[in-house]
């Protein structure tokens, strides 16, 4: 099994919900759509006609399957694991065909998608396992047009479930991801939603 060490351990982890493959990391893709909720975040995103949307890190494909449902012209993510872009492919094989969903391999760090490309970048439950934060905000800031918004969102909020409490940041490194958007991005605000932490910044 793969591993990766995520910034906020400094340690390598074998983690099926950090680097899902094999039967477990299936297992663990169905738990993540199954637990995480994330219709408030639409709100939040406020995607308009026409726009092009980047998930980074979109896992199973929930956010993908509440995406299709905005006025986005294009929906496009990208992940690491080969699993998770097979399941959540899966429900969209018409739109991937048309154009209007994409969704590739590939790392916070490395999109591969070119400078300025989306109006809205997005990340869910996922910021606290990249192995380098300021690259992984680096390349949200390069593929995000000026002026356009970037959320970065983990367990947290009012009302988490008890899995999540135990995966809430300790307030150093929350202090961190909110300096790091404060170093690259304009009016960055921290949220509260019911289950999730958010913080939303201006290109």
């Amino acid at each position: 099994m793969e591993s990766t060490t995520p910034w906020t351990l400094g340690k390598p982890t074998r983690s099926p919900f950090a680097v899902p493959s094999g039967l477990s990391g299936r297992l663990a893709g169905r738990i993540m759509l199954w637990t995480n909720r994330q219709q408030e975040l639409l709100g939040l995103l406020d995607v308009r006609e026409g726009e092009q949307v980047l998930e980074v890190g979109y896992g199973p494909g929930g956010l993908i399957r509440l995406l299709r449902r905005t006025p986005a012209r294009r929906i496009c993510g990208v992940d690491p694991s080969p699993q998770m872009r097979d399941l959540a492919a899966r429900p969209h094989r018409a739109e991937i065909a048309a154009g209007r969903i994409d969704l590739r391999l590939g790392t916070a760090e490395r999109t591969g998608f070119a400078d300025a490309e989306f109006d809205c970048v997005v990340s869910v439950n996922n910021v606290a396992i990249w192995p380098d934060l300021r690259a992984g905000l680096g390349e949200m800031h390069r593929v995000t047009r000026t002026g356009g918004r970037v959320l970065i969102a983990w367990h947290g909020g009012t009302r988490p479930s008890r899995i999540a409490r135990g995966l809430v940041l300790p307030p150093d490194q929350t202090a961190r991801i909110e300096q790091e958007l404060r170093d690259l991005f304009s009016a960055v605000t921290r949220h509260e939603t019911t289950t999730l932490t958010v913080w939303s910044a201006v290109r």
